[in-house]
C-alpha cells in the first residue's frame, strides 16, 4: 500500500473561519466531481473532516485537519492511482488555496 498523499496549506484566517470555508468549497467539489460520475462523501468532527471519493470504480479516502494557521490534509490513493501522485499533489494543494482564500 503506497504512503499517504499529505499537503499543508499555510492560511491566516484562524481555525473557525478556515474550516467555514472548506465547508463551503466542498459543496464546490461535490458539484464538480459529479460532472465526471464521481461521488463525494465527507463527515466533520470538530476540526477534523474525513472524506472519500468514488470516481471510476475507484475510492480515495482522506482526512482533512484544520489547524489554526494551517490545514493539512492527507489522502489515502488506490495504488492504480498512487504513480499520479505528484500531479494530483498539486491539484489538491491548488484548490485547498483557492477554498481558503475566497470568502
Amino acid at each position: 500500500m503506497p504512503k499517504p498523499v499529505v499537503v499543508t496549506i499555510p492560511h491566516q484566517l484562524g481555525r473557525e473561519e478556515a474550516k467555514r470555508r472548506l465547508q463551503g468549497g466542498m459543496g464546490q467539489v461535490r458539484s464538480q466531481l459529479a460532472g465526471v460520475g464521481a461521488s463525494v462523501e465527507d463527515h466533520w468532527s470538530e476540526s477534523q473532516m474525513r472524506f472519500e471519493v468514488a470516481v471510476l470504480a475507484q475510492t480515495i479516502g482522506g482526512r482533512i485537519d484544520v489547524q489554526d494557521d494551517l490545514v493539512r490534509l492527507e489522502v489515502d490513493l488506490p495504488w492504480v492511482l498512487a504513480m499520479l501522485a505528484e500531479k494530483i499533489t498539486g491539484r489538491i494543494a491548488k484548490q485547498g488555496t483557492l477554498m481558503l482564500t475566497k470568502g
